[in-house]
């Protein structure tokens, strides 16, 4: 059985907060027996929002899912990638994307989070080098300056 995901780019666009309040409203309600669908959806829509601490609750929840619902596995692959991207987490959200690739080679979504990651730690990487330049130019500098002061006196 093949399920139908939406594109990568669809986690930039957060529920409406009335929307995600219906997703808690249940969740709570069912409280200490949450169903396994109730807590994906909820993780789902907290995975979604531009809150970074609902994000991290979103990921916690779709770990607890991943650890004890197996046959859940899959589906939460999917968004614990999108959520460590979402979170900064890259080297993460690699390692759950690729544990989906591995399964399902063809999966369009995947390959496309999977550019999107990729894109992410070339840029940061990019940034990484650009500031080492920037402090190894300025402590050139100062070490020059300091030795031309060294020899006035």
């Amino acid at each position: 059985m093949v399920f139908l995901l939406p594109d990568a780019a669809d986690a930039d666009s957060p529920l409406k907060s009335e929307e995600l309040q219906v997703l808690r409203a249940q969740y709570e309600k069912e409280g200490h027996f949450v169903g396994v669908q109730t807590k994906f959806n909820y993780a789902w829509g907290l995975i979604k929002s531009s809150s970074r601490n609902e994000q991290q609750e979103g990921v916690r929840l779709l770990s607890d899912i991943f650890r004890n619902a197996p046959e859940r596995r899959r589906e939460c692959l999917y968004y614990l990638a999108l959520g460590n991207y979402k979170l900064g987490n890259y080297a993460e959200a690699r390692r759950y994307n690729d544990l989906l690739l591995d399964h399902e080679p063809g999966n369009l979504q995947a390959s496309s989070l999977r550019g999107l990651i990729d894109d992410k730690v070339a840029r940061e990487g990019m940034m990484g080098v650009a500031i080492l330049s920037g402090v190894a130019i300025a402590a050139g500098v100062v070490g020059g300056m300091l030795v031309k002061s060294a020899r006035r006196r």
